[in-house]
């Protein structure tokens, strides 16, 4: 059974609540994407089918802060693959009283983002931010990825269509070891709602 088939029934009061992230529940696929990464000679372009699924729940309690959640996993593989080249795991975090939305993910190369910034709840394009030393909006990486690709700031864009599709922007901004400018590993899909 492959996990992507059935996003789970979405709750009209929690969703209702997501702000800006109440598009986003459900499951989502698409294979325009478009990955641009650093390779030995200077960058390499892959295309990408990918799957999304946005789970709502909530609200979380922090004392006084409601925050209300999707929790989203994603998988991305090289078109014609079978193999994924790339996986996340997180949450979409919607502060309402404070307009504040947050991008928590995890990649499974020991990378760690939580992004995010002000956005008024019925954004259908908005930004979110994380620079690394940051101690709200941060980037932590594993030693290794640390020394050699330090991913030192984050910026995704995202745009709600009018035909209801959803679209990605991001750049993911390195310190490549031994290199004095900036490499930016850029990805941009636009998605379609499956369930």
């Amino acid at each position: 059974m492959d996990v992507f088939d059935k996003a789970d029934a979405v709750d009209p009061d929690v969703a209702k609540n997501l702000g800006p992230f109440s598009h986003l529940a459900g499951a989502w696929e698409e294979d325009k994407g478009l990955d641009v990464s650093a390779a030995k000679d200077g960058q390499v372009q892959t295309k990408y089918r990918e799957k999304i699924v946005f789970e709502p729940f909530g609200p979380v309690v922090n004392g006084p802060q409601l925050l209300y959640a999707l929790r989203y996993r994603m998988t991305a593989w090289p078109l014609g693959q079978e193999d994924p080249f790339h996986e996340e795991l997180g949450y979409w975090l919607w502060d309402p009283k404070d307009k504040q939305a947050l991008r928590s993910f995890l990649v499974p190369r020991g990378v760690t983002v939580n992004a995010g910034g002000k956005v008024e709840p019925d954004a259908k394009q908005y930004e979110l931010v994380a620079e690394a030393g940051s101690q709200t909006y941060g980037i932590t990486s594993n030693p290794f990825l640390d020394m050699a690709f330090k991913t030192v700031r984050y910026v995704v864009k995202i745009a709600i269509n009018n035909d209801g599709s959803f679209s990605y922007d991001e750049d993911t901004q390195l310190q490549i070891h031994g290199q004095n400018q900036l490499f930016h590993h850029t990805d941009q899909n636009t998605l379609t709602k499956i369930a």
